[in-house]
């Protein structure tokens, strides 16, 4: 039986020429037909609602308003878009793995990409 060539082996995640490893998962590269990333957009509705809250309060308490414009602001900022792996097969689309790193899941998706070619 000939030896798995790794493609990449970095946070949890292992792609081969035979195999894709998760931290949940292992799916056969055989079944796999397509690999494609996705971007999912925070949900900013509770940030903008703290805000506009705050500045009403602004005008009752100003102190309190600016509190609750703060942190209306800083929920905003710290909020991260969530960067997915979407795994295509005969019985449909799967998303495997998710991440706020891009980097790392376009070095995923490489990986992937190697892999499926490699298998042939």
């Amino acid at each position: 039986m000939a030896e798995e060539k790794i493609f990449l082996d970095e946070k949890g995640v292992k792609v081969t020429n035979a195999r894709f490893v998760t931290f949940a998962k292992t799916h056969a590269l055989a079944g796999i037909t397509s690999v494609s990333s996705y971007v999912i957009p925070p949900k900013r509705k509770g940030p903008i609602v703290v805000a506009i809250l705050g500045v009403i309060l602004f005008f009752v308490k100003w102190y309190l308003g600016i509190v609750f414009i703060a942190l209306g602001v800083a929920w905003w900022i710290s909020q991260k878009r969530i960067y997915q792996v979407v795994l295509s097969s005969a019985s449909g689309s799967e998303d495997a793995l998710s991440d706020p790193d891009s980097e790392f899941i376009n070095r995923v998706v490489n990986a992937l990409n190697e892999a499926i070619i490699h298998r042939g």
